[in-house]
């Protein structure tokens, strides 16, 4: 039987405010434990929320950026459920009426672009941090967390692989640092996703019966935890075995998930709106004047890549994939005039040097300016693109500017056809055997001649000139 792997996501995102949703407390990450509960966070008795309009402006920049519809009046629910870390015994979130609704996000999987549904985009509390690894036989518990504002994102279960549910995370993570509502640090929690996965016969129409993979920090892990669970729902249906719906767990160690609890429904959790908040209003001139604040969108900007720099679809996803690497690409294309060229260097040598020193695009020792210059001085013919990696491994090394490391170091490229054509006389003279093969009909004879004539001129010869050269000359 063939199967059909069935993929939502749920994330919670939480929101770049100094302060929490519902209090004036501190959300800066790393205080120590418990300095950052005010009694609104742990809910003592007399205390009220006050909603923060900053996190509200958060969700309002969202729902824009994903082209959703805002509900102009949504309302505040308590979810009741009992976790240690969660002092008052509920969480504040929102269901029957979220801020955001629907939407769509596009994603490229193997060159291909999907289109992924969104179902909705509440507001909502965090609950404290449970602490083991620091006790023995007892748990800490940490309430700075809690009350910091969060937008969970939910989406339709459209994914049908692992590639699929990794490309939409990271396009959001994306959308959401890019607009400025998330620092996207997963590593802190920032980011975190749950992943409801199920498998059907392939033509069925009915779903599967789910099971959420909770917390999963980093987009290797989503991937892994997706894997398995799928193998092991595929395994255990063939066995002639069933899926309980659960909630569990991924173990990075053993790559294996594991079942925490059995998955609770709506219902279970007693919703009903918060009688200590009013429902809350969107009028037209706040949406316009959020709208007005939005920078230019990853999709948007692909788009006009695409069109103005000849870039591919996939060279245009990976470009966008933040602000900082795309404002760099685009400052070094407009500085080479040469969009194609400056998306292979980005995507390919620096890339490649900030991975090895484990720097982000902000940290760059080669700024996009001298970039773009080491690029037109290939384009111009001062540099192969041989001689264009020595130079930037000195740019990289802070030697200085590109037309002071080509003098520096003697790299400028051979152009001189004089001196060009007497090193090819000299190669085709102590090569006859090669001279003969390639005349002979063996092409790679004639790679062999342009490869002495490179190694004579220490690479400085300009490789299309060679080529043209020794043509003239073996014909």
């Amino acid at each position: 039987m063939k199967w059909e792997t069935v993929i939502g996501l749920e994330v919670h995102t939480q929101l770049a405010t100094k302060s929490k949703i519902f209090s004036g407390s501190s959300t800066a990450f790393g205080a120590a434990p418990n300095t950052q509960a005010s009694a609104v966070d742990i809910a003592l008795p007399g205390v009220l929320p006050v909603l923060n309009k900053g996190a509200v402006e958060c969700a309002i920049k969202f729902g824009l950026a994903i082209g959703a519809n805002l509900n102009r009046i949504n309302v505040f629910d308590r979810k009741n459920y009992f976790y240690p870390d969660l002092p008052k015994g509920y969480q504040i979130s929102q269901l029957a009426k979220p801020i955001v609704e629907g939407g769509a996000l596009k994603i490229v999987v193997d060159g291909a672009e999907k289109s992924v549904n969104l179902t909705r985009a509440h507001m909502e509390e965090d609950a404290g941090k449970s602490l083991h690894e620091d006790f023995h036989g007892m748990t800490g518990i940490d309430l700075n967390r809690a009350g910091t504002p969060l937008l969970e994102i939910v989406s339709e279960p459209e994914m049908r692989s692992s590639a699929e549910a990794v490309a939409y995370a990271r396009a959001l993570h994306t959308l959401v640092t890019w607009i400025g509502i998330c620092d996207g640090n997963m590593q802190e929690g920032s980011f975190r996703v749950d992943a409801n996965v199920s498998v059907r016969p392939v033509g069925q129409k009915e779903f599967g019966t789910r099971r959420e993979i909770k917390n999963l920090n980093s987009f290797k892990f989503l991937q892994q935890a997706i894997d398995y669970e799928v193998r092991w729902q595929i395994e255990t249906l063939e066995d002639g075995g069933r899926i309980e719906q659960a909630t569990v767990l991924f173990d990075p160690d053993t790559g294996e998930t594991r079942m925490m609890r059995s998955k609770e429904d709506a219902h279970d959790y007693r919703y009903f709106p918060d009688p200590d908040l009013l429902p809350v209003k969107l009028d037209e001139p706040w949406i316009e004047a959020v709208r007005a604040a939005l920078p230019e969108l990853p999709a948007a900007m692909q788009a006009r890549f695409q069109n103005d720099y000849g870039v591919s679809v996939y060279d245009a996803t990976v470009l966008t994939g933040s602000r900082a690497l795309a404002d760099y690409f685009e400052a070094a294309a407009q500085a080479c005039g040469q969009g194609k060229l400056a998306a292979n260097w980005v995507m390919g040598e620096l890339s490649a040097a900030l991975n090895k020193a484990e720097l982000d695009i902000a940290q760059s020792p080669v700024s996009a300016t001298q970039l773009g210059t080491l690029i037109a001085r290939i384009q111009d013919g001062t540099l192969s693109g041989k001689l264009a990696k020595q130079v930037f491994e000195g740019l990289w090394e802070g030697a200085g500017e590109v037309d002071a490391i080509i003098e520096a170091r003697g790299l400028k490229q051979m152009s001189d056809s004089g001196e060009l054509e007497k090193i090819v006389d000299e190669v085709l003279a102590a090569n006859p055997k090669s001279v003969e093969e390639f005349r002979a009909g063996k092409e790679k004879a004639f790679n062999a001649l342009v490869g002495q004539v490179m190694k004579a001129s220490r690479g400085k010869a300009n490789p299309a000139q060679v080529n043209e050269l020794l043509k003239s000359k073996l014909q």
